[in-house]
């Protein structure tokens, strides 16, 4: 089968990604064999190709946006997937299930917490493999290109936008609108909020009006009105200052992303003085992910894709980089 492998971190233009011909892995208790039907290509990938996320696993097949077709079982439980399901594969791939972090309902924090696409090879390939327990069952009515950002880009963009504490209603801006951020406004935008993006991208910013933001500016303009919320998608510690100015009292800014620059020093009374809160955020949880996907099940998410086949991996990953891609790259074997 055809898989792509991070043979040598660097940067994308040097070619890290390196395309082999590998046997078809075979699942292990408790697993799942999937053939791969299409695989979302996210930021974090970009980073793990490019060093930026220390080495896990060497020659690591990347890809945790996986919507694939179960075709066997491991000994084990299955978690009730038989051959011929669709499954999703995301990016939290197991936990230790003991320590407090897991005991209390943050398993995104276990520090024992494994990673597909980084701990485990993932879905650039034309199989992949992952625990029953983490398997992710999906809702109709989406194509399986349009079902692949759901499960990173909307599983954390939904994550953000709950760290982002965003009252009913209330008003929320979004800093970088790419495939995460494009499908968390659309959550937003179907509880009530008013939605502001600001984004260097002037197609992104199309998109962001088409899908009913109220306005669309450049990536550090101020918005229109004084914010409740906002969440930081661009992976840009210089934008966190103005993020954080444009919150109005007591408002809280969620950082999506793995990897972030270094934020420039803060201004205490500019920045945070009258209750202005930052907050992280660090992966999901199988609950985020089920609760986002129930979400989407419920209310159709317009969800916009560049679709590449799994030949040109190197060059989705290349257009990533470059802000090439509108929405979602995808890959999809032939």
């Amino acid at each position: 089968m055809l898989a792509w492998r991070v043979d040598k971190p660097g940067p994308v233009a040097t070619g890290p990604l390196v395309p082999h011909d590998d046997p078809v892995p075979e699942p292990g208790d408790g697993e799942v064999l999937v053939r791969v039907l299409a695989s979302g290509v996210c930021r974090t990938d970009l980073h793990v190709a490019e060093g930026d996320l220390a080495v896990r696993r060497r020659g690591v097949v990347p890809g945790h946006e996986v919507v694939g077709q179960v075709v066997a079982v491991g000994d084990g439980d299955p978690a009730g997937f038989g051959p011929g399901d669709r499954v999703g594969i995301a990016w939290l791939r197991g936990t230790c299930g003991e320590c407090h972090y897991c005991a209390r309902g943050t398993e995104n924090l276990c520090p024992r917490s494994r990673y597909t696409g980084w701990d485990a090879d993932g879905g650039y390939s034309e199989y992949a493999v992952v625990p029953a327990a983490y398997a992710h069952p999906l809702p109709s009515g989406y194509a399986d290109r349009e079902l692949a950002p759901l499960l990173c880009a909307g599983v954390i963009g939904y994550r953000a936008l709950m760290r982002a504490e965003l009252p009913r209603g209330g008003r929320l801006g979004i800093y970088g609108f790419g495939a995460s951020a494009h499908l968390a406004a659309q959550v937003a935008l179907a509880r009530g909020a008013t939605v502001h993006v600001m984004t260097r991208s002037t197609a992104a910013r199309r998109l962001a009006l088409e899908l009913g933001a109220c306005s669309a500016g450049a990536a550090a303009d101020p918005p229109p009105e004084p914010l409740d919320s906002a969440i930081l998608f661009a992976p840009a510690g210089e934008l966190v200052p103005p993020a954080l100015a444009a919150l109005d009292r007591g408002g809280t800014l969620s950082i999506a992303g793995i990897h972030l620059s270094d934020i420039p020093p803060l201004n205490y009374q500019a920045h945070l003085f009258q209750e202005r809160q930052v907050r992280s955020v660090t992966a999901n949880t199988r609950s985020d992910a089920r609760e986002f996907l129930a979400f989407a099940g419920e209310h159709h998410i317009e969800v916009h894709t560049t679709e590449y086949p799994l030949e040109q991996a190197d060059r989705a990953l290349t257009d990533l980089a470059a802000d090439r891609v509108d929405g979602a790259a995808v890959l999809v074997p032939r």
